[in-house]
């Protein structure tokens, strides 16, 4: 798996280029001298400070930093949450940077699936329903929603659970939920953010698991941890520092990827 951030040599972000890096053919995200500055009193703060970022289809990216590094702000741009203030920001080659509100809107649906730590899940719903309500939004009702749903829970182990509500599972059961639902759209890249964050050891290897299962499956993950076992399951990890990137390191292969089936128990 080939990924890279092959113009950090142009800014004080230096590094050494992963192993089969090239350039950005096979790209799903490319960043361009991005930053995203906030106006604070009479103070700019850089958020982002000129990123050059290569992400290839298919890999697996850990982001991690300390609190006010940039990564929560990296994982807003990433996410199409938020435009950066300059630079250029290519998802699926849309230009995210001059997209409109309604643009970016249907970018998210389309392109970006999303996990959350706390989950997000609506409680008055189902399992299934909270799996379906994105295919609402795709034009995708009834038994067809219904159908892909359930295809969907099954994938994530909770084919037994479709009735329940989000109160009658467990914290790693709740999760699977959310990540049934972030791949309802069968997204280019699924962004996760501190997906184990409020999870027990056990049931947060669990989930790891599962997500290196829809990585293997060929899905782009990119993940936001603050925790050094978490970030190691992925292919590389990619430090922030005061708005920069301070490091991009390459995971040796981690053996607990293939310790917890992805179905298991949680």
């Amino acid at each position: 798996m080939s990924a890279l951030a092959d113009s950090q040599t142009k800014t004080s972000n230096q590094m050494d280029t992963p192993r089969g890096s090239d350039d950005s053919t096979g790209s799903v995200i490319r960043l361009n001298q991005v930053w995203k500055t906030y106006r604070m009193g009479d103070q700019d703060v850089h958020a982002l400070a000129g990123v050059d970022l290569n992400i290839e289809r298919g890999s697996f990216w850990a982001i991690s930093g300390s609190s006010g590094s940039g990564k929560s702000t990296m994982l807003n741009l990433l996410g199409c949450l938020d435009r950066p203030t300059k630079g250029t920001y290519l998802l699926e080659d849309k230009d995210i940077a001059k997209a409109t509100d309604d643009e970016l809107s249907d970018i998210r649906l389309k392109y970006i699936g999303f996990v959350f730590q706390n989950f997000h899940l609506i409680p008055q719903l189902t399992v299934e329903e909270n799996i379906g309500l994105p295919l609402f939004y795709q034009g995708i009702e009834g038994a067809d929603a219904s159908k892909k749903a359930r295809t969907l829970a099954e994938r994530v182990g909770l084919g037994d659970r479709l009735g329940h509500r989000p109160t009658e599972l467990s914290g790693g059961q709740q999760q699977r939920v959310a990540i049934a639902r972030a791949l309802s759209n069968d997204p280019s890249v699924i962004l996760a953010d501190e997906p184990t964050g409020n999870l027990d050891t056990s049931t947060g290897d669990s989930i790891m698991a599962l997500l290196c299962e829809l990585h293997d499956q060929g899905k782009t993950i990119i993940m936001v941890t603050h925790e050094p076992d978490i970030a190691a399951y992925a292919d590389f990890e990619l430090v922030m520092r005061d708005g920069n990137i301070e490091t991009i390191r390459e995971n040796p292969p981690n053996p607990k990827r293939t310790a917890t089936p992805a179905g298991g128990p949680s």
